[in-house]
């Protein structure tokens, strides 16, 4: 079984690191970690270090016994997911199983067609929990390089970033639209690759036409539709086949 992933807000620089704070506690009360056992303390940016629990102390204090550090590279190409508004806790589910898969960065987006609505306090609150979602998803699927989940979009926002793609589309279940097969689309080997994954209600032909004209073409994943809670991880899992990152 592979080492839990602690999260540290700056990496080790000597032989040894105390773990304190929740993620101290976490690791002393909640895994119950002893001397002897293999840890990787992590940045979530791709800094991490591999170490061995030399003491637990109290309730929440860990001193580990620091081996090595490391430095993951940027993976290519980089896959970012716009994810439209889902219902009630989807989001956070389709934030935790993107992660788990291996997503890089997630994109809020307010689409036209959006039940959930993020404004105010309400949308600050959202967007915490998803960013505390994919942080701790990042952290139980043994991550070192957490996806970055940016500020909620508009519609006119995301035009003008996939516009700076090198590969931009839409996933679109219209079986009368000009679509495209992923798996058979012609993807970069490095750079960027960005896809949409349109809200319960579909993408707007007003936002198509944006897209479009912003270079993102519409592409389906296959004949059943999924929800859009879970079309963004089936995507990213094919779009890590066919580029190499899975294998």
């Amino acid at each position: 079984m592979t080492a839990p992933v602690f999260v540290v807000e700056r990496m080790p620089t000597g032989p040894e690191f105390v773990l304190d704070g929740p993620e101290g506690r976490h690791a002393v009360s909640v895994k119950r970690l002893q001397p002897g056992e293999d840890v990787v303390l992590t940045d979530g940016l791709g800094h991490w270090a591999e170490g061995v629990v030399r003491a637990a102390e109290g309730k929440d204090r860990l001193t580990v016994g620091v081996e090595s550090v490391y430095e993951e590279l940027e993976p290519a190409p980089r896959i970012t997911v716009v994810q439209a508004l889902p219902k009630g806790d989807r989001g956070e589910l389709a934030v935790e199983t993107m992660t788990e898969t291996g997503v890089d960065a997630i994109v809020p987006w307010q689409a036209a067609r959006c039940i959930t609505q993020w404004k105010g306090e309400r949308g600050a609150k959202a967007l915490t929990k998803w960013r505390s979602t994919a942080r701790e998803a990042g952290k139980q699927s043994r991550r070192v390089r957490f996806p970055e989940v940016t500020e909620a979009m508009t519609t006119k926002q995301v035009a003008a970033f996939l516009a700076g793609a090198d590969f931009a589309g839409v996933l679109h279940e219209d079986r009368d639209h000009d679509s495209t097969p992923l798996a058979t689309a012609e993807l970069p080997a490095t750079g960027t690759i960005v896809l949409v994954v349109g809200p319960e209600g579909g993408v707007s032909p007003q936002e198509l036409a944006a897209f479009a004209e912003a270079g993102a073409r519409p592409y389906r994943l296959g004949r059943s539709v999924l929800r859009t809670s879970t079309a963004g991880t089936a995507a990213t899992a094919l779009l890590l086949g066919r580029t190499g990152r899975w294998g």
